[in-house]
């Protein structure tokens, strides 16, 4: 087993016939089980689940009205107990070993395989994603497994280093950093909360996951698996919760020694600023690892193939609502382009189908709820007094939907050109040169993703040295990283930590240390029974 040996699971192919019937069979035993009420998430603290006093539905964004499963969320006590249980657990899981670890691991990927189309199911009705974005989320989670399953094994034998003095004997390994807290965002419910997760767990981190509110059955299916999988009751605690509640908690704790999120910047900052503080008995600086999103951009040059752009953007912009940190909310134009571009692109957009995630041919979901929901939609309102809208299109009464929006002739000291929206809003722009294009894709507190469509080779060459993102495409959309492919992850305002679905992402999750022994002793002492 290496990292060369590793293959990312391909995606259904939803043209074929057989694989809608057996989706759409998936969605009604989906819809059974929550009907019946099979689907539940709740603390689990050392192997026990636990019943709370404070429960909610988790429900359809496509349809509020239709509730998935009822989700018990955690308190502060209960944070408490599930730092105190890992600590607990720490030692003995930490044992295992690198080997026994990714086995573990790469059997909660086989799991998550076996049942990737009810998961999928799952995900369309708790998260809204419409069918091949789900099924791109459970490929990424089981790919995670796989892949650091794989690394792990790299980083499990000690590396023996050149000597500096005769007799002397060199070794560098790795050991797990402590109890680790990982915070998922509701976006990509499984495949992030799985990464962050099994990455701590497969380094020998007792973890737990506090999944987002609104995808804690997702999550929940998660927990399960990883048990079924054999991680150890002591080294893993699920916690859903109010973020506001339990996550001062989580982060503020002495005994934690790691934490990993993905989400707000807002809150991002708030947790690298809290987790700065050396608590009371704390012997150890967090290591803190953050994702926080990004205000892409792609640019359009005036030869690019504008056939190829406008799908490219489409895509980028308005696949999964815009939901995506990686989605594209700027398209900068070379002025020679820049009118047939938006013409073209708005008439595109206006024929994109927005409609519930469980049909077929959904191409725009719903947001996650309904403060997403009225937040874009004031936004919108706000925005359209002071910019030109070039589209906004039709979109359901009944659910989370907002309209699909286009603005253009954005200037860049807008808010809307300098803040993430998350949602289906996009800002078109013109630039005289492909010089001020790339400016004007710079100018951003983030560098996330970014994109560029050109014809030329010493403009793609160019954008390849001067575009500050941590993702570059070229003539291709900006989402859709795979593991092992494209690593995720950006600088700036957009995160701090190496690349998801990297090589070295795991290197984040264990402490290096180097040991040296001088072998000339003079003779041994026997060992005592």
């Amino acid at each position: 087993m290496n990292i060369a040996e590793f293959r990312n699971e391909p995606p259904i192919d939803f043209s074929l016939p057989e694989e809608r019937e057996q989706f759409l069979l998936a969605l009604e035993q989906v819809r059974e089980k929550a009907r019946v009420g099979e689907y539940s998430a709740a603390p689990i603290i050392g192997g026990e689940l636990l019943s709370t006093a404070k429960v909610a539905k988790s429900e359809n964004p496509s349809n509020p009205e239709e509730s998935i499963g009822k989700v018990h969320f955690a308190d502060e006590a209960l944070a408490l107990q599930a730092i105190t249980s890992l600590q607990g657990g720490l030692e003995e899981w930490e044992a295992l070993g690198f080997q026994r670890r990714a086995e573990i691991i790469a059997y909660a990927g086989e799991l998550m395989r076996q049942k990737r189309r009810e998961l999928a199911a799952l995900m369309v009705l708790e998260a809204g994603k419409p069918w091949g974005e789900a099924d791109a989320d459970v490929c990424e989670a089981i790919d995670f497994c796989d892949y650091y399953a794989k690394c792990a094994l790299g980083l499990s034998t000690p590396t023996h280093l050149m000597p500096y003095l005769n007799g002397e004997l060199n070794h560098y390994s790795y050991s797990a950093r402590g109890v680790a807290v990982v915070i998922s965002p509701w976006n990509f419910p499984l495949a992030i909360a799985t990464g962050m997760t099994v990455a701590s767990l497969v380094c020998g981190n007792a973890t737990v996951l506090k999944p987002a509110e609104q995808t804690s059955l997702i999550a929940a299916e998660l927990a399960t698996i990883l048990r079924e999988a054999g991680v150890h009751d002591s080294a893993f605690s699920f916690l859903p919760g109010i973020g506001e509640e339990i996550g001062p908690v989580l982060v503020g704790h002495p005994g934690v020694h790691l934490l990993c999120f993905t989400g707000s910047r807002a809150v991002g900052l708030e947790i690298l600023q809290r987790s700065a503080v050396v608590g009371e008995g704390q012997r150890h600086i967090k290591k803190v690892i953050l994702e926080l999103g990004g205000k892409n951009a792609i640019i359009v040059d005036d030869d690019a193939d504008i056939d190829d752009a406008i799908k490219g953007v489409l895509y980028s912009a308005f696949g999964f609502a815009g939901q995506k940190c990686s989605a594209c909310s700027r398209v900068i134009v070379l002025q020679d382009a820049y009118e047939r571009f938006v013409e073209r692109l708005c008439q595109a957009a206006n024929d994109l189908i927005i409609a519930p995630a469980e049909q077929p041919e959904t191409f725009v979901g719903p947001l996650i709820d309904q403060e997403s929901q009225q937040r874009v939609l004031n936004l919108v309102r706000e925005r359209q007094n002071s910019l030109s809208l070039a589209l906004s299109s039709e979109c359901p009464d009944t659910g989370y939907f907002v309209p699909i929006t286009i603005f253009r002739d954005v200037p860049a000291d807008d808010p809307l050109w300098r803040e993430e929206a998350f949602a289906p809003v996009l800002c078109v722009a013109p630039a005289t040169s492909f010089e001020e294009a790339l400016q004007m894709a710079n100018d951003s507190d983030y560098a996330l993703t970014g994109g560029v469509f050109s014809r030329s080779p010493s403009h793609l060459a160019q954008a390849r040295r001067e575009l500050q993102v941590g993702n570059l495409y070229l003539n291709r959309s900006i989402t859709g990283a795979i593991v092992g492919r494209q690593p995720f992850g950006g600088f700036r305002l957009s995160g701090v930590g190496s690349k998801a679905g990297g090589a070295d992402y795991l290197l984040q999750f264990v402490e290096p240390r180097s040991i040296t022994e001088n072998t000339m002793r003079k003779g041994f002492t026997p060992e005592l029974a």
